[in-house]
């Protein structure tokens, strides 16, 4: 498809089965290009989330008693259509989000995926028979639907984080007011206009558009909302459990990470290369399982950073949609200068800066920097806080020992990498990083759909997405005693 032929969208709410238009409109604009606009979205209001709540809650007693049958039905229906559209759709995430077009395509596959996934767990319903203390009496624990979820979704996986959650929610036969961000609106409208053709009740599935400040706190704080699972930073997770707190609605958060990638002297060079290539610079660093702090030890501290170098500088960073381009723009030109900002105060601190860091112009214009490496310390704040963007950070470590403590001196616990060829060194690791997933010889963003996912400590709270686990965040125990 030509550039030329490339159509807008024009997005509104979804709400009790109706399509609607916004109190006011928003427009979103092609990072890689910022003279083409992508989208033209509805933004709604407070009356219009509360009405969507309300919807959702009426609908919740048909849904939540629906058959398993019925449920996987439609979410298979769903996941279908969208590995059935995936190039259309990758194209999409491209143009608005900046992915490159394979790592795009590729983000709309998960999506499918995921909701099949969730098509199967629909009807793997989860429960147990137990022998009673009491003579002639029957124990049965089965789990119920939560009620209402309000799914709140990042930018950075503008498809597969939204699938996850709704398909979850959804399977187990809760509710779903989805909101995604207004970053994304395109994107969030595809997915939701692929959902409304899935015969669910109406009220079952709602999408609200438009600002977070607004809109999350009619969901946050709503009495009808029971539960709220929220991907995004960490300073507007800690008011959404603060608030829901007040309520005892339970939460579910995904908060981000300044994950590690180890790289012992023993690693084969050019595979720890790659992993460090793949996790800290692949979507422009913009995913939460980034590797932003590539921890080395020191006998092969000086040839990982001159192979990395030579690795980063053949990188083509470019247009989205450009064929070879492995570093698409940044978001948003406030990200672009947060990003640029960051590398500035770093060497400021004393980090050296030895590859990239600059902004870049490309023949159309956006939002493009090279991708930053920077050498630090342990103490310097680059190897403390998450960037979300393409910076990561050298530190080097005397042994393996150190690596370990590096690594674990984070605030933050989503995932952490290690590359080696000793076994031992890989099983201690395992064990003793404190984090939520770990990698062997692997690229920190290597995870796949159907197993679970989540971090600790400030990376996370609350029950796993994805795989089974997630019936402990969408699900409510029950213990059922009969007398024979």
């Amino acid at each position: 498809m030509k550039r030329s032929e490339l159509h807008q969208h024009n997005a509104r709410q979804y709400i009790n089965g109706r399509w609607e238009t916004g109190a006011t409109t928003g427009v979103r604009r092609n990072p890689s290009d910022t003279t083409e606009v992508v989208s033209e979205y509805a933004r709604a209001d407070r009356r219009q989330a509360e009405r969507a709540v309300r919807a959702a809650a009426d609908a919740f007693p048909a849904w939540s008693h629906s058959t398993a049958q019925r449920r996987a039905d439609a979410l298979d229906a769903i996941g279908s259509e969208i590995l059935a559209r995936q190039d259309e759709l990758g194209l999409l995430v491209a143009r608005e989000q900046g992915r490159p077009l394979p790592d795009a395509v590729a983000e709309a596959q998960r999506a499918g995926q995921l909701f099949k996934y969730f098509a199967g767990e629909a009807l793997r319903a989860h429960g147990e028979t137990l022998a009673s203390a009491r003579p002639g009496v029957q124990v049965d624990v089965t789990r119920e639907a939560v009620g209402v979820v309000a799914l709140v979704t990042p930018w950075s996986s503008p498809l597969a984080v939204p699938a996850r959650k709704i398909a979850a929610a959804l399977a187990f036969g809760n509710s779903v007011v989805f909101k995604p961000s207004e970053r994304v609106p395109a994107c969030g409208w595809m997915l939701a206009e692929i959902v409304s053709r899935a015969a669910l009740p109406a009220g079952a599935f709602n999408l609200l558009m438009g600002s977070g400040r607004e809109l999350g706190a009619a969901l946050v704080e709503g009495s009808a909302v029971d539960a709220i699972s929220f991907t995004g930073s960490g300073a507007v997770g800690a008011r959404v459990t603060q608030a829901a707190a007040k309520r005892r609605a339970r939460v579910q958060l995904e908060t981000g990470g300044q994950n590690a990638l180890v790289v012992m002297a023993d690693a084969e060079l050019e595979r720890a290369v790659e992993c460090a290539v793949q996790g800290a610079y692949a979507c422009s660093g913009q995913r939460c399982t980034a590797s932003s702090r590539l921890i080395v030890e020191a006998p092969i501290y000086d040839a990982f950073v001159a192979r990395l170098r030579q690795r980063m500088a053949a990188l083509r960073v470019g247009h989205a949609l450009e064929k070879g381009v492995a570093v698409g723009p940044v978001i948003d030109d406030a990200q672009l200068a947060r990003n640029l900002e960051w590398v500035r105060a770093a060497r400021e601190e004393g980090a050296e800066l030895v590859h990239g860091g600059e902004a870049l112009e490309r023949p159309s214009p956006g939002y493009y920097m090279s991708p930053a490496l920077l050498l630090a310390l342990p103490g310097h704040k680059a190897a403390r806080a998450e960037v979300f963007g393409p910076v990561a950070c050298v530190l080097q470590a005397q042994d393996y020992g150190h690596a370990l403590a590096l690594a674990n001196d984070s605030t933050n616990g989503l995932c952490a990498g290690i590359c080696t060829r000793s076994l031992a060194h890989a099983t201690h690791f395992r064990r003793h990083a404190r984090v939520g997933t770990t990698l062997v010889n692997l690229p920190t963003s290597a995870e796949d759909y159907h197993v679970p996912s989540g971090g600790r400590r400030a990376g996370g709270d609350g029950a796993r997405a994805q795989g089974r686990q997630a019936a402990e965040f969408f699900t409510l125990l029950k213990t059922n005693y009969v007398q024979a």
